[in-house]
C-alpha cells in the first residue's frame, strides 16, 4: 500500500512540475505576442491642435532647397511624419512610409519634418535616399504641434485642418489615421468606443 501511494506522490509531482514548466513557457510565448501586436490605431496625445481645428500656418524650406506650404488650402492632404535619424523606429517606418506615397499619391503628399543639426540630416538623407520626400528642419513646426515623442504624424485636409494625428509605431498605425479621415473620427480608438 506505501508503495502505491509513494508512486502516487512521485507522479503527482512529476506532473506538477511539467505544469509549472508549461506555465513558464506559455507565460513567456504571451509576453513575446505582446511585443509583436502594436495597439488598435495611432496614439493620439493629447496635445498641440485638436482635430478639427485650423493646423499652423508655415512656409519652410526643405533640405533640397525647394519651398513647402503647411496649414494652408492644398490640393491634397498632407501627412506631417516626424522623425528623427536617431529614431530605429522611424528608420523602420521610412519603406512603409514610400509605399504609402505611392500608394495614396491621388489624395496625398507626405513631408518628413526634423530638426537638429543640419549636416547630420542632410546625410540621413542622402544615406535614407528620401529625396522623394519634402524634408523640412524646423524647431518651431515641432513645437507648433506639440510633437513629444517620435515618430509621430499628423494628417491634414485639403482645407489645411487637422484630420488626425498620433504616435506611429506601424503600418497599421499610419493607415489608422486615414481611416479616421474616411470616417470623420478624430481616432480609431474614438470610433470604436462609440460603436
Amino acid at each position: 500500500m506505501t508503495q502505491a501511494l509513494t508512486m502516487a506522490v512521485l507522479v503527482l509531482a512529476v506532473i506538477v512540475i511539467a505544469l509549472v514548466v508549461a506555465v513558464f513557457a506559455l507565460a513567456r510565448q504571451v509576453g513575446i505576442l505582446y511585443e509583436r501586436i502594436s495597439p488598435m490605431g495611432a496614439l493620439m496625445l493629447d496635445a498641440g491642435p485638436k482635430v478639427g481645428d485650423p493646423a499652423p500656418v508655415f512656409s519652410l524650406p526643405t533640405l533640397d532647397g525647394r519651398q513647402v506650404d503647411i496649414g494652408r488650402a492644398a490640393a491634397t492632404s498632407t501627412l506631417l511624419f516626424f522623425l528623427s535619424p536617431t529614431c530605429p523606429v522611424c528608420k523602420k517606418l521610412l519603406p512603409i512610409l514610400r509605399s504609402t506615397a505611392r500608394s495614396e499619391a491621388a489624395w496625398l503628399r507626405i513631408v518628413l519634418a526634423s530638426d537638429g543639426e543640419r549636416t547630420a540630416q542632410e546625410k540621413f538623407y542622402r544615406q535614407s535616399k528620401l529625396e522623394e520626400f519634402p524634408y523640412v528642419l524646423s524647431t518651431e513646426l515641432g513645437l507648433a504641434f506639440k510633437v513629444s515623442r517620435l515618430p509621430y504624424a499628423v494628417l491634414l485636409d485639403e482645407s489645411g485642418r487637422v484630420t488626425a494625428k498620433g504616435l506611429i509605431n506601424s503600418r497599421e498605425q499610419l493607415e489608422s489615421l486615414f481611416t479616421a479621415k474616411e470616417l470623420g473620427v478624430s481616432s480609431v480608438q474614438e470610433y470604436l468606443k462609440s460603436a
